[in-house]
């Protein structure tokens, strides 16, 4: 959809028309669902994260001015929506190499052990590796690193999703990198013992 079609069927959804509504939720869904998935670390609770913000965009349809474009707007509904279901999470200050699967402490292993390349097969515990790193995290230091380093946005794009000036952004991810490290540095450490 164009700028101007999102423009008109707004419009028609504000007036009740349901055509428009499935529209325009078909338009928002994989916006919203990428988002959420990307924020959420418990898998399976996405689906009523990404219904959550659908309903919280449609409660506040009247709100949206047009000042800025729609899919920002709902961006960052969605991005308010994870750091609050994000908050209410109970995360653990710290992760244990007892706390990983067999494959994700290989990993710690190898990468403490040389710079090559891992094993192809191992990509999947490379990525729970480093969902079990950014989960401990404060809320908005994990949303700063999933932004720019998992969903590829720009420090710009980042700070018109969250409202937060770019400085403060790039102050954060460093902050969120340096925990990254030493989160890292422990399990090594552990795993030496």
């Amino acid at each position: 959809m164009t700028d101007s079609d999102v423009s008109a069927c707004l419009e028609r959804v504000r007036q009740g028309d349901e055509g428009a509504t499935r529209a325009l939720i078909a338009y928002m869904y994989p916006l919203v669902y990428k988002i959420v998935r990307s924020n959420v670390t418990r898998h399976g609770m996405e689906e009523d994260l990404a219904q959550t913000v659908l309903t919280k965009v449609f409660k506040s349809l009247n709100q949206f001015s047009g000042r800025v474009p729609f899919k920002h707007w709902v961006s960052r509904i969605a991005v308010n929506a994870c750091v609050n279901h994000i908050r209410y999470e109970k995360c653990r200050p710290e992760v244990r190499l007892a706390d990983l699967s067999e494959q994700e402490a290989h990993v710690v292993e190898a990468l403490g052990a040389s710079d090559e390349a891992l094993d192809a097969g191992l990509s999947f515990a490379v990525r729970d590796l480093v969902q079990h790193l950014v989960a401990c995290l404060r809320p908005q230091e994990r949303l700063l690193i999933r932004l720019i380093y998992l969903e590829g946005f720009t420090i710009q794009e980042a700070s018109e999703a969250t409202g937060l000036n770019p400085g403060a952004i790039a102050v954060g991810v460093s902050r969120a990198k340096i925990k990254m490290r030493a989160r890292h540095a422990i399990l090594l450490k552990g795993n030496d013992q």
